[in-house]
């Protein structure tokens, strides 16, 4: 691994001047044969303030490696020293993914205070609920207040409202106290429209292609050995500096790389390499939308190293089955059969015709050698529900009943369980999509082109919130007044009671494929787990199921009925099953 750059160095390959602006003073910079630019003064004291004037420009440029943005992303860089913080986990020995439950967040909206100290406040939520891993939402340094935190611009520094840095160790410094380890979301496949300088610097892009969110980073062209060394760099500064635990990587599909290695290969190495420096489990989870198991398998074979894999054919497989709705890429998933493939073979869509795609899609799974546990599997995310047209919950569709199939079927796969932010209590409150660009032409625009994609599907723009209001925030944000009552208390205690089964029952967290049956016709599935059995009846009339006498350990919905002719199940209610 190479050393970092020190403080204020810059690279900037071919401009002919760079000047370090600091306070009231400005400083000529000194060149090196490798593009970098240098100070050749000392940056006074801590906490400076500073930036570039790159050639003629009078405008001064943020630090592309930036760690802190006081005055947001269009504002000066300051200086922070990582090391001032007096860290208390020197015991933390980190946790395996294999084995935990994930629980994704979104820093603003989780708690009425929207900063990390408010996450802090509510860790004992999480382990009432055996939370193993907080997915953190992006916290790197975005245009505006409020965000999801994908349109990022600085991914070195943390967004200022949040907390900063220093906010940012309390929480991680927290969440290891009580035993809870941080996965932190992270957007290396592009930058946010607003406040991206590094063009400006270098050829952080390519000058050809482009992904759904804008060009592609460069990194197998020219000068790309730099830009990958930022990201890697990045990379480590989150478990070097700051003691996460894991990396969600986004998108990954998008990192556009012909290299040998791949990028995710070259991160994966240098990050086991780390691992064994600090002498704890570092983890690497990707979101690819390539359903290739490739991903997951170790470089020496071939594969990119990574450790999990977000799985959407699981989601999608389970939100028809629930909801029936089978528009879009949901088309393909309409049999209850689709998610038994799923359960039995990882990939629903492994080789086989996409609709959506107009063309075969995906890699078969060599599930006697894969552990199951790679994928990490949902009912809800942040994708799924704010990329809707209102940002709508499975809560405001689904009854008590069919809301706790959804978890029983995500508590007992075989593979790694994710919850999002509320739905373990069936939160009232959607998860929107919400910018707060400070360019009235870039919200605009932005507002317009959500207006646009859904008024293709046939929404009224007048129903879609608007993503610039505060409402559209405010109204995202959990209201903690609903876990105690009514509905949201029934629905917690029933996934506090899941989250104990599965973590007293080894064989709910054994990580083998298969013992997925389904009956398209009746609309049920049954899945062998061990002596444990599940069973789900996603139709509209009783089914009965062939069981041996034992125990229902959990019920999702009521009317279950046990006895010597088997397992029966009202309509749209699920068991978990002891045999004896």
């Amino acid at each position: 691994m190479r050393p970092a750059p020190p403080t204020a160095a810059v690279w900037a390959p071919y401009v002919d001047s760079v000047r370090l602006a600091f306070g009231d003073e400005v400083s000529a910079m000194r060149r090196a044969p490798d593009g970098w630019w240098y100070p050749t003064v000392e940056l006074p004291g801590t906490d400076v303030d500073y930036g570039y004037l790159v050639d003629d420009d009078d405008q001064v440029l943020p630090d592309p490696r930036s760690r802190r943005q006081p005055e947001g992303v269009h504002g000066r860089s300051r200086t922070f020293d990582a090391t001032d913080f007096r860290w208390t986990d020197q015991t933390w020995a980190g946790r395996e993914l294999e084995g935990s439950l994930l629980y994704e967040l979104h820093v603003g909206t989780f708690t009425p205070e929207g900063t990390f100290d408010g996450v802090v406040s509510r860790l004992d939520h999480l382990l009432s609920l055996g939370v193993g891993f907080v997915e953190v939402m992006p916290v790197n340094a975005f245009n505006g207040v409020r965000n999801w935190g994908y349109d990022g611009v600085l991914w070195s520094a943390i967004h200022e409202p949040y907390g900063g840095p220093a906010g940012y160790q309390r929480l991680v410094d927290a969440c290891h106290a009580v035993g809870i380890g941080v996965v932190q979301d992270v957007v290396y496949n592009h930058l946010g429209p607003s406040g991206n300088y590094l063009p400006r610097f270098a050829p952080y892009l390519k000058s050809e292609g482009a992904n759904t969110w804008g060009s592609l980073l460069n990194l197998d062209g020219p000068d790309s050995a730099e830009v990958r060394r930022l990201i890697i760099d990045n990379a480590l500064m989150w478990f070097a500096d700051f003691h996460v635990d894991g990396l969600r990587l986004d998108a990954v599909h998008a990192l556009q790389d012909s290299s040998d290695p791949h990028l995710l290969a070259e991160l994966s190495a240098e990050v086991d390499e780390l691992a064994t420096e600090v002498g704890r489990p570092l983890t690497l989870i990707a979101e690819s939308d390539l359903n290739d198991a490739r991903m997951v398998q170790p470089v020496a074979g071939g594969g990119y190293g990574m450790d999990a894999q977000w799985n959407d054919d699981f989601h999608h497989g389970l939100h028809v089955a629930l909801t029936g709705e089978t528009s879009g890429y949901y088309a393909d998933f309409e049999d209850v059969s689709a998610l038994a493939k799923v359960y039995n073979r990882g990939f629903f869509h492994d080789g086989t015709y996409s609709s959506f795609r107009d063309q075969d899609h995906g890699a078969p799974v060599d599930v006697e050698h894969l552990a199951a546990w790679r994928f990490v599997v949902y009912s809800q995310n942040h994708d799924q529900i704010g990329n809707r047209a209102r940002g709508d919950r499975l809560t405001d569709h689904l009854d008590d009943g069919m809301l706790l199939v959804a978890a029983l079927l995500t508590f007992t796969a075989p593979f790694t369980p994710m919850l999002f932010q509320g739905e373990e209590w069936a939160a009232s409150t959607p998860f929107q999509f919400f910018t707060s660009h400070p360019e009235p032409e870039l919200g605009e625009a932005t507002a317009s082109g959500r207006f646009a994609e859904f008024a293709r599907m046939g929404w009224d723009p007048a129903d879609v919130p608007h993503p610039q209001a505060e409402s559209t925030f405010t109204d995202s944000r959990l209201d903690w007044s609903e876990p105690d009552a009514g509905r949201h208390a029934r629905i917690l205690a029933a996934y506090r009671e899941l989250a104990g089964l599965r973590a007293s029952l080894p064989e709910l967290r054994a990580p083998t494929f298969g013992g997925a049956e389904a009956d398209d016709e009746r609309r049920t599935l049954l899945i062998r787990r061990g002596r444990l059995l599940v069973a789900v009846n996603f139709g509209s009339d009783a089914a009965r199921f062939a069981v041996d006498q034992g125990e229902i350990l959990f019920r999702a919905g009521e009317g279950q009925v046990l006895d010597a002719d088997g397992l029966v199940l009202p309509p749209g209610t699920g068991a978990l099953v002891a045999r004896a």
